[in-house]
């Protein structure tokens, strides 16, 4: 068994950065449940370029907010088939992308999903958090505030 001291504890919802995807500061719901983490996106187009699949999406990334929206454009990983929490059986793109959490970087797996009925734009799934953190399901934003008040996007 692992040494906890090894691991950061993090609290069941954290402000993480996906700054490779130009999103800044997002709010991620913990969930060990699910295996890969999952990102709310909208307009999501498929193309190619040089041969491979990529796709082209956008982000709003403070919740119950459309005012600010960020436009992504990745490789697509794979394609996977996702069950939901309602036994809902999707295929979704996966992409990979750098997150921050804790001041840590590390690559993790995104599903493109559609979340508009959920509270969160992001879910962090057990494969991001593997090695790294603990889970303390009473506690929120251990990680810290995300740096400032301003909506993302503006200066």
């Amino acid at each position: 068994m692992p040494s906890r001291s090894k691991h950061l504890v993090i609290g069941w919802r954290e402000w993480v950065s996906l700054s490779d995807l130009g999103i800044d500061w997002i709010k991620a719901k913990i969930d060990t449940g699910a295996r890969t983490s999952s990102l709310h996106a909208l307009d999501v187009k498929q193309f190619e370029r040089d041969g491979r699949p990529w796709v082209r999406f956008k982000v709003h990334p403070l919740q119950r907010s459309t005012k600010s929206t960020v436009e992504v454009e990745a490789p697509v990983l794979e394609f996977r088939h996702v069950k939901s929490s309602t036994g809902h059986l999707t295929h979704r793109p996966v992409i990979r992308t750098a997150l921050v959490l804790f001041g840590q970087r590390r690559n993790i797996d995104l599903t493109l999903a559609s979340r508009d009925q959920m509270g969160f734009r992001m879910l962090l799934g057990r494969e991001a958090l593997r090695r790294r953190f603990l889970v303390d399901s009473s506690r929120s934003y251990l990680a810290g505030k995300r740096p400032s008040s301003r909506p993302h996007g503006t200066e």
